[in-house]
């Protein structure tokens, strides 16, 4: 039994009725029967506590619905064929759930304590971790402002949570078809855009519906002054091939690092492409796309993995369609990235983290 966390029999009990609906599973619908909490209260993290996945009671004045205090993270454990489930790259989230703590002014929650939090969860959901292929546990740890008024001031009290949910792929279809949002905002330099924090994506909702409407599955986001570069997708990062190179838009501080698109970076590397990290004009692309040196497009993120990009569209009805709206790249590269998380290819070292069994 792990000393630092206490599990309460309920809890145990929760996952030994729990049963899982048959594959394939929706992304983000069905719920783990546990969750892990852990207050912060007086100026430090208190004891980890695993209960009954259920409601969480919080004062209306709870600052975190005023003022939207809150971050989180996406990650997954996958169930390889020797039994254990495997995180993978569970440092890179620990490191930017803490830099997004640090940008929210939350208390940042230490490695030790980080790690041992989602692999605990993972280990004791092990036997509800779907096993076919593009399915996983996908973990979503998250802290919140707790503190019950409504001056406007960082909190004094917190909880970091871990909940799970057995889940397939984001989307259903192979190729999506993206609005190109020429009108609203989304991030701006010295603002929060680079945070995995509630409101960058409460900023993307209207859109959202904008782009619905208009007959497209999401919103490519581009710069706040000049509406011209592009920047990302709403929750995910955006690739490009441009005469057999991979493009994808250099990181700034508006845009969320993301830790699929550093692994598709390495992976498309290592297969002798050449990729170029820089300022991606969505005037340029448009000619590009005409003229068909730009051959396929593609969304990348942890809940999606790789999601090929069909066309783009703009307000006035046009879509600029790729030549290949399931690219040979973003096909190459989902399934390479899908062998190492999935445990049928080494990956690069550190990748993959095996969670002990120790209950």
């Amino acid at each position: 039994m792990n000393k630092n966390i206490i599990i309460h029999p309920e809890a145990l009990t929760a996952l030994k009725n729990y049963k899982l609906p048959p594959c394939p599973l929706p992304f983000g619908q069905v719920i783990a029967p546990i969750m892990l909490i852990c207050d912060h209260q007086n100026g430090a993290w208190g004891k980890m506590e695993i209960f009954p996945y259920g409601p969480i009671p919080l004062a209306p004045t709870a600052k975190v619905f005023h003022y939207a205090q809150e971050i989180f993270e996406g990650m997954k454990a996958y169930k390889h064929s020797d039994g254990h489930s495997w995180l993978f790259r569970a440092e890179k989230n620990m490191a930017r759930f803490n830099l997004s703590s640090e940008r929210m002014a939350i208390p940042t929650v230490p490695e030790e304590m980080f790690m041992e939090a989602v692999e605990t969860v993972s280990a004791l959901c092990l036997e509800h971790t779907p096993s076919e292929s593009g399915h996983s546990l996908y973990l979503r740890p998250f802290s919140m402002a707790t503190e019950e008024n409504l001056g406007v001031k960082p909190s004094n009290s917190y909880k970091f949570i871990v909940i799970a949910s057995p889940s397939g792929a984001y989307f259903n279809k192979d190729s999506v078809p993206v609005f190109v949002e020429q009108v609203y905002t989304r991030a701006c330099h010295g603002g929060i855009g680079n945070a995995k924090t509630g409101g960058n994506y409460a900023a993307s909702l209207k859109a959202a519906n904008v782009a619905k409407k208009a007959g497209h599955l999401m919103t490519l986001w581009l710069d706040a002054y000049e509406k011209r570069y592009i920047e990302e997708l709403s929750g995910m990062n955006f690739f490009c091939v441009i005469k057999g190179e991979l493009v994808t838009p250099k990181l700034n501080d508006t845009i969320l690092d993301g830790i699929t698109r550093d692994s598709l970076i390495e992976l498309a590397k290592r297969e002798a492409y050449k990729v170029r990290e820089e300022r991606l004009d969505i005037h340029e692309l448009f000619k590009l796309i005409e003229s068909g040196d730009c051959t396929e497009a593609f969304a990348c993120g942890t809940a999606a993995i790789i999601s090929p990009i069909e066309c783009l569209g703009i307000e006035s009805g046009h879509n600029y369609k790729f030549k290949y709206p399931i690219g040979p790249v973003a096909q190459k590269l989902r399934a390479l990235l899908l062998d190492i998380q999935e445990g049928r290819r080494e990956g690069p070292k550190g990748w993959m983290k095996k969670v002990e069994r120790r209950f």
